[in-house]
C-alpha cells in the first residue's frame, strides 16, 4: 500500500494572465501589469521540491484524465460548464464568473483534467489500491459554486470528489475537512442541506469570501449541524490550528464516522503568505496531515484524499506542501525545513484567549453530529 500522487504538467500551464496580485491589469487606473498571484510558479516549485526531496519516489503516480461532462454536472450547472468552455476557447480567454477568476485559452480543458484526475485518485484510494492520496492541481476549486467560478477556482474538485465517491463508488458518508486559509464556501453551499457530507472549514475570519464562514452557519434542513466553521482571528498560528484540529475536527470525524475524508488544503496559512494573515509553519501542516491520517486509519481504512488549493508564497508554500505530504505518508519531519530557524518564534507562540474562544464555540457544535444518516 502506498500514498498516491496525481498531477500533470498542464496544470502549471493554466494561464491566469497579468494582474497586480489579483486585480486585472489596468495601467490607466494605476494597476501595473505583473504575474497574477495564482500563477503556476508556486505549485511548480512545490512539485520540484517534492521531487528533489525524494518524496515523489515514495508515492505512486496516478495519471490525470479529463472529467466527463456528466461528472461535472453532478455539482455544476450545464450553463456554467458551457460558459467555462466558451470563455477558454477565446484567443484571450475570459473569466469564470466573479471578474477575478481568469481563464486562459485552454483553461477549461485543464480544469477538466484536474477534476478527472482527482476522481481517479479517489477511486484508487477507495478501492484500496492506495492507502491515501495527494492531488497537486490547478486551477484550484474550493470556492467554486454550482453556477459560477469564484476566487481563482473553476470546478469544485473536492465537491466533485465527494459526489463521485457516493454516486460512483457507493460510499454513504463523506467528510470534507477544508484546511485552506480562506473559507471553503463552495463546498459549504453545495452540501449545506445534505447530512451525508460533513463539511468543516478552518479559515481566517472575514478574509475571503467576505462575510462568509461564520460559526452561525451550521447547515439547513436535513443538513443542519453538518456544517462547522472555525473562523480564526488574524494572527492565529500553530497552537490555535492544532487546538482546532483536536477540539473540533477529530471529535466531529469520530461522531460522523466517514467512509472517506477529503481535504482541500491550501498552503496559504504560512507566516509569509501574501493573501492571508495566519502564522502557520511547515510543521503545522505536517502535524495536521498526520492527525488526519491517523483518524482515517481508525475510521475509514485510511482513506484520505488531499487536494491542493491556494498558497502564494513562492518560498514558503512549497515547503508547507512538503510538510503536509510528509504527514500524509508517515514521515516525522525527517527533511530539513530551511525556514525553521526563522519561524521558530511563530511555532512556539502560544494560543491567545480570543483565538481559543472561537475554537471552543465551534467545538460546542460537534455533539449535534450523528452517523445515522445514509445516502439511500
Amino acid at each position: 500500500m502506498a500514498t498516491g500522487f496525481m498531477t500533470d504538467t498542464l496544470f502549471f500551464w493554466h494561464d491566469t494572465g497579468t494582474a497586480a496580485l489579483m486585480l486585472p491589469a489596468d495601467p490607466m487606473a494605476g494597476v501595473q501589469p505583473d504575474a497574477h498571484v495564482e500563477s503556476g510558479r508556486t505549485k511548480r516549485r512545490g512539485f520540484e521540491l517534492l521531487d528533489v526531496t525524494g518524496l515523489l519516489d515514495e508515492m505512486r503516480r496516478v495519471r490525470a484524465r479529463p472529467a466527463l461532462i456528466g461528472e461535472l454536472l453532478r455539482v455544476h450547472t450545464d450553463a456554467y460548464v458551457q460558459r467555462v468552455a466558451q470563455a477558454s476557447a477565446q484567443p484571450r480567454g475570459g473569466d469564470a464568473g466573479d471578474g477575478f477568476t481568469p481563464l486562459g485559452r485552454g483553461s477549461a480543458e485543464i480544469a477538466r483534467l484536474a477534476a478527472g484526475g482527482v476522481l481517479d485518485l479517489v477511486t484508487a484510494v477507495a478501492s484500496e489500491n492506495l492507502t491515501n492520496g495527494f492531488a497537486l492541481v490547478r486551477p484550484p476549486g474550493h470556492h467554486a459554486l454550482a453556477g459560477a467560478g469564484l476566487g481563482f477556482c473553476v470546478f469544485n474538485n473536492a465537491a466533485l470528489a465527494a459526489r463521485h465517491a457516493q454516486i460512483q463508488l457507493g460510499l454513504r458518508r463523506v467528510a470534507i475537512v477544508d484546511l485552506d486559509t480562506h473559507h471553503g464556501n463552495g463546498g459549504q453551499q453545495l452540501f449545506y442541506d445534505d447530512p451525508t457530507v460533513l463539511h468543516i472549514s478552518i479559515h481566517e475570519a472575514g478574509s475571503f469570501p467576505p462575510d462568509s464562514g461564520w460559526i452561525e452557519e451550521t447547515g439547513a434542513g436535513a443538513g443542519e449541524g453538518y456544517t462547522i466553521n472555525v473562523p480564526l482571528p488574524l494572527g492565529s498560528g500553530h497552537a490555535a490550528w492544532l487546538y482546532a484540529m483536536h477540539q473540533v475536527v477529530l471529535p466531529a470525524l469520530q461522531r460522523f464516522q466517514p467512509e472517506l475524508i477529503i481535504v482541500p488544503v491550501g498552503f496559504d496559512g504560512g507566516c509569509f503568505e501574501p493573501l492571508a494573515r495566519q502564522a502557520l509553519v511547515v510543521d503545522s501542516y505536517r502535524q495536521m496531515a498526520s492527525l488526519l491520517t491517523k483518524a482515517a486509519d481508525r475510521l475509514c481504512d485510511g482513506r484520505v484524499v488531499a487536494i491542493s488549493e491556494g498558497g502564494y508564497s513562492s518560498g514558503m508554500a512549497p515547503w508547507c506542501m512538503v510538510g503536509f505530504v510528509e504527514g500524509l505518508i508517515g514521515r516525522n519531519g525527517s527533511l530539513s525545513d530551511p525556514y525553521a530557524g526563522i519561524t521558530a518564534g511563530y511555532a512556539a507562540a502560544p494560543m491567545l484567549p480570543h483565538q481559543q474562544h472561537v475554537v471552543d464555540r465551534a467545538a460546542r457544535l460537534v455533539p449535534r453530529i450523528t452517523a445515522t444518516v445514509s445516502a439511500d
